[in-house]
């Protein structure tokens, strides 16, 4: 089929799912984007992105002025007029760590009711194995039709970093796994015309769907180990930086840097999503659960920093001054989901400090939201302590003088400790004694 057969109904226009449609309405195939947020619909159709990403809002107002990309909240019509139905809707995990697959489910029920014979159905959305061929292809066989027989269903995993996201889309590798061959070939022609990235086809659905669970849960491993290896570091006064960086040096190891935790909507929730598989087969995942748990608890080591430090300079946490610069999970980024700075200032409101915070990216209500004051770059610094938890570029740029108090915290390592030290100034960090 020719790109003009194609008619793409793309459901979740949040983060991944916009710049998808966009790439593809750019590379010639008419989408139409389905999302249940019709200011975020509006602004798209005025040709504008509401998400926050280099270069987006100039692709967003390319592709629906040439009217090869609109976006509706009417999932059905949208199905109806499709051929092809890719679903790039949030899954995150409940209270319990168990994921929620109902914005998935409520996407399938939407489609299979405008599913026809020769429509191909193709999951993005981060998934748990067999979610595909026990949850997704029982509720679009709905319809009346087949799954294999009638209709195809396929699964590939977003790879994209939040910054950088329109790069990676159009550079990365794909991952494509097919209920059956002709589904997972016609997957991987669609995304050949989106990406110069090899596109890599594997034996089955599960396969593809486990794909993204392990590389996300391989980095989340792999920081935790950074993380376990800095706190005790820091018990035996070593720079943990300096010792990773060196052992780096060995050809065949490659430890992540330490943090104040881990955020984003990826690592730290794909990893429950094995440990969910597993505990259903009656296995134990007990590294994965372990790394989720050394992560998750790294904030609460800041905390006890930040509580050790202000007593060394002869001050209590109760009723202190702590200034947070950066509550987005990464740096140069405006994406706070599941950023370890929430549970930060929410341990420090506990020890009954002040919280104040600077975010150049973040949104002051969002700060606000999180129980913090938004400030200035200068009155966080001006604050009894300081904790650098983002490392964004105008953080890079802190000297000791702009310190107005003794305290800083310094959990990412982009700043010279010795530096500091020299003026006087109390410099902890993840790692750093």
């Amino acid at each position: 089929m020719a790109k003009e057969s194609y008619r793409i109904a793309l459901f979740g226009l949040g983060h991944i799912g916009l710049p998808t449609a966009a790439l593809f309405a750019k590379n010639g195939f008419k989408v139409e984007g389905v999302d249940i947020n019709s200011a975020a619909v509006d602004n798209i159709n005025s040709g504008s992105s509401p998400i926050l990403e280099p270069g987006l809002d100039e692709l967003v107002k390319e592709v629906v002025a040439q009217k090869m990309l609109n976006a509706t909240t009417d999932g059905l019509r949208a199905a109806k007029s499709a051929n092809v139905m890719i679903v790039v809707v949030p899954t995150p995990v409940d209270s319990n760590n168990c994921s929620d697959l109902s914005a998935v489910i409520s996407a399938c029920e939407t489609i299979s009711k405008g599913l026809k014979k020769g429509d191909l159905v193709i999951i993005e959305s981060t998934i748990p194995p067999h979610t595909c061929e026990n949850i997704v292809g029982p509720i679009l066989e709905k319809s009346g039709l087949k799954v294999s027989q009638d209709f195809g269903l396929a699964y590939t995993p977003e790879r994209a970093l939040p910054n950088n996201t329109l790069y990676e889309m159009t550079h990365n590798a794909r991952v494509i796994g097919g209920i059956d061959m002709e589904s997972a070939q016609k997957a991987a022609y669609l995304y050949q015309n989106i990406t110069e990235g090899k596109v890599v086809t594997v034996k089955n659905l599960v396969t593809a769907e486990m794909v993204k669970l392990m590389e996300n849960t391989y980095r989340d491993t792999n920081i935790a180990l950074a993380n376990e290896l800095a706190i005790i570091c820091e018990s035996l006064e070593i720079d943990a930086i300096d010792a990773i960086e060196a052992a780096n040096f060995h050809p065949r190891v490659n430890i992540h840097t330490p943090g104040p935790g881990v955020g984003g909507h990826c690592l730290s929730i794909d990893p429950y999503f094995i440990v969910e598989m597993a505990q259903r087969q009656g296995k134990s995942a007990d590294i994965i659960k372990t790394s989720r748990k050394i992560n998750e608890n790294m904030p609460l080591h800041v905390a006890d920093l930040i509580e050790k430090s202000l007593m060394e300079s002869g001050k209590s946490i109760e009723n202190a001054t702590i200034g947070v610069l950066g509550v987005a999970y990464k740096g140069n980024v405006a994406d706070a989901r599941e950023t370890p700075a929430q549970p930060l200032i929410q341990t420090l409101i506990a020890k009954k400090a002040e919280v104040k915070a600077h975010d150049p990216h973040v949104a002051s209500e969002f700060i606000q939201s999180m129980g913090a004051q938004p400030v200035s770059m200068e009155d966080a610094l001006n604050c009894d302590c300081v904790v650098l938890m983002t490392d964004h570029d105008e953080y890079r740029q802190i000297t000791p003088e702009m310190i107005k108090n003794s305290v800083f915290i310094c959990t990412r390592p982009i700043l010279n400790p010795d530096e500091f030290k020299a003026k006087g100034v109390i410099f902890k960090g993840v790692g750093r004694p």
